[in-house]
């Protein structure tokens, strides 16, 4: 029904001029910059996902870089790549600098994920985390205190625990803080960080006594050597899933992902333009294979549409929302395209 909605309110915004979208031959009959995707080591199984699907018959340079989300808009909003993956919306620190260089960008959702909390697969005492043992362990506080995990549960074994979670980098990290501990900022730092998901996996998988937080996408990959704990929230024990996700069960870790996308860029490079249209329109199938969680195929050809009717700008105003349904999300990430009194 949110789709439905929404796609009903498209059709009396009248946003923006209309982009047409690029045929194939189109897009290689003009000269076109190549495009390198930087950004979120959680979206980036989507991006190499997305280029390889792209690429079969294509001509024009399509990379992808795991640098982290922050790492990512930074180079952004500089003016120094055309698309940026995020897994957290532009923050507003983001949206000044994307002002300050003229910057204007479209803000595309590819999907949702799940931050998941893992131990070792060999761990057989942890089943489940609350969200006050997470802080308990996670917390600035908790720094060179909470080394054992007999602390963050009495009934677990007297043992050391090995941390292993996302850098300061990482968009993880940020909306992880903020659902856990209340501030992107607050955190211990004395833990196994990268913003390379495959650096935190190893970490996990290689020390019976771990545990870590990230995609879930990554623990998708490697669920033979890893264990998801069920996160006690304000639903319940809820193990990560499409369906608890979809169904907005799984709270407060789950989060969407998105494309942020030069608006300038768009319009200008042939490449970019084709490769997010083919890339929006095979968006489930994709989503689907690099392990995130899709959206709905409607809600995709919304997002087409915001491309076309060349939609520009945040529907979350430099905030980053915690708990939000999914039709929660979907209304705020198209509400820009709606008329002042639908709003």
């Amino acid at each position: 029904m949110v789709a439905l909605r929404i796609s009903a309110l498209i059709l009396l915004a009248g946003v923006g001029p209309l982009l047409a979208p690029l045929t194939g031959a189109q897009a290689q009959s003009q000269a076109a910059k190549p495009i390198l995707i930087t950004g979120s080591s959680t979206v980036y199984p989507f991006s190499k996902a997305a280029i390889a699907n792209f690429k079969q018959g294509r001509a024009g340079s399509i990379t992808a870089e795991a640098t982290g989300t922050s790492a990512g808009m930074k180079q952004f909003c500089a003016g120094k790549t055309s698309l940026a993956a995020a897994s957290r919306p532009i923050s507003g620190k983001e949206l000044k600098a994307c002002s300050e260089k003229g910057v204007a960008f479209l803000e595309l959702p590819l999907g949702f994920d799940a931050i998941t909390v893992v131990v070792n697969s060999a761990n057989t005492f942890a089943q489940q985390i609350s969200t006050e043992q997470l802080r308990l362990l996670w917390s600035s506080e908790a720094q060179g205190k909470v080394t054992r995990w007999r602390q963050v549960n009495p009934s677990w074994p007297d043992q050391a625990i090995k941390l292993c979670g996302p850098g300061k980098d990482s968009g993880t990290y940020d909306t992880f803080n903020k659902a856990i501990n209340g501030s992107e900022g607050n955190s211990r730092q004395d833990y196994t960080s990268s913003e390379d998901d495959t650096v935190l996996v190893r970490c996990v998988a290689s020390n019976p006594g771990a545990l870590g937080y990230f995609g879930f996408d990554y623990y998708q990959a490697n669920r033979s050597q890893l264990k998801a704990l069920a996160v006690q929230g304000p639903r319940g024990p809820v193990v990560p899933s499409l369906k608890s996700v979809q169904s907005s069960q799984y709270q407060p870790l789950s989060r969407p992902v998105f494309y942020y996308v030069n608006a300038a860029e768009l319009k200008s490079n042939p490449l970019l333009r084709t490769f997010i249209n083919h890339t929006i329109e095979r968006g489930r199938r994709i989503a689907s294979q690099a392990g995130l969680i899709p959206l709905q195929d409607s809600t995709y050809r919304l997002v087409s549409s915001k491309v076309y009717r060349n939609v520009q700008g945040t529907a979350f105003g430099g905030t980053l929302p915690i708990g939000l349904s999914v039709g929660q999300v979907l209304e705020r990430s198209f509400d820009a395209q709606k008329l002042p009194q639908f709003r």
